[in-house]
């Protein structure tokens, strides 16, 4: 809280978590003149995600705070450090990093935190997460693990904020995400199979890489470390689908070139849309391309244009047009991503 006088910050604080969530009631258990502690918020659709670091408190939202909140929404809390003694529906817990809790703001809730901490907080509106899941009010004060299917949310959490500010049709795409990734651990507390944990974080990390399929630092290792996770767990988070990961990603990289290649007028030669795609060779680029599309790169943009192509043994009559086969891929050679 730069620029603040000592004497003043608490007050401050009080003022801003109330501000930038519900009504809440801090209560400093550290006697010093100055309150150091930050609060940074951004909008992912109808969620809100939030990054709280602060000193040892307590903090309360019982009758009368819940009386004064304007809306309901559920906010799953995501302890990063220092831990977390939660009173919620019932049920005593303690938080500790790497766990979250989902409390409900229409009920009286109370955290306590013995030294210094911080937290990822996303709130919900509560009618969006319940038309998901209704069966979402099991999880309610409950500590969830990152080693169940909790690890999904929590997994998701830390990916959603460090991909920072999002433009308006990914914040929507990745919003449905993370609720899914909710219901879905609320399902599997429910003994419903974990299975259907895996396509919430499996989407993410698709759109993860796809945002990203230019870089040639982008490896199993690399998104693994984003999504803290080990590289075998993002291996089987495929296990259930047709390709590996590095199908999955190799895919992507394909379908975004033929994409660039079929661009009207574009003047790009083979090799540059082979690197915009993340192919670091032009020749790998080619094999792959062809195993997919059933032609070359020069092959597919000619007839995308309708150019007559020469290749050596085969003749095509001047005007004929070869579609560009977008459905028709075989076989493939494994992406570069280890």
């Amino acid at each position: 809280m730069t620029g603040i006088a000592a004497d003043e910050q608490f007050g401050y604080w009080h003022d801003l978590i109330c501000q930038a969530f519900v009504p809440l009631t801090p209560v400093r258990k550290v006697k010093e003149r100055g309150f150091p502690g930050s609060v940074e918020t951004r909008d992912l659709g109808e969620v809100v995600r939030a990054r709280i670091v602060a000193r040892a408190q307590g903090t309360r939202h019982g009758r009368r705070e819940v009386a004064a909140t304007r809306g309901a929404y559920y906010f799953v809390n995501l302890q990063v450090a220092g831990d977390c003694l939660s009173w919620h529906a019932g049920i005593e817990s303690v938080v500790t990093p790497g766990q979250f809790v989902i409390v409900d703001t229409t009920e009286p809730y109370f955290f306590d935190f013995e030294r210094d901490w911080e937290m990822l907080s996303y709130r919900i509106p509560k009618a969006r997460l319940e038309a998901r899941a209704g069966y979402v009010r099991e999880l309610l004060g409950r500590p969830m693990s990152e080693t169940g299917p909790g690890g999904v949310v929590s997994s998701v959490m830390r990916a959603l904020w460090r991909s920072g500010d999002l433009p308006a049709a990914a914040a929507r795409e990745l919003e449905q995400c993370f609720e899914s990734a909710v219901a879905a651990t609320a399902a599997a507390s429910r003994q419903v199979s974990a299975e259907h944990a895996r396509g919430p974080l499996r989407q993410a990390v698709m759109l993860y890489a796809q945002e990203r399929l230019a870089d040639p630092g982008l490896s199993v290792a690399s998104v693994a470390r984003a999504f803290s996770m080990s590289p075998r767990t993002l291996h089987n988070l495929f296990a259930d689908t047709e390709g590996s990961f590095a199908a999955s990603v190799r895919d992507l990289r394909l379908d975004r070139a033929a994409g660039l290649l079929a661009a009207p007028g574009s003047r790009r030669t083979v090799a540059e849309v082979g690197r915009l795609a993340g192919f670091a060779e032009p020749t790998s680029f080619t094999r792959a391309f062809r195993r997919k599309f059933g032609r070359s790169p020069r092959e597919f943009r000619a007839g995308i244009a309708g150019r007559p192509v020469s290749r050596p043994g085969v003749r095509v009559a001047s005007g004929e047009r070869a579609g560009p086969s977008l459905g028709l891929a075989a076989g493939g050679e494994r992406a570069q991503l280890r």
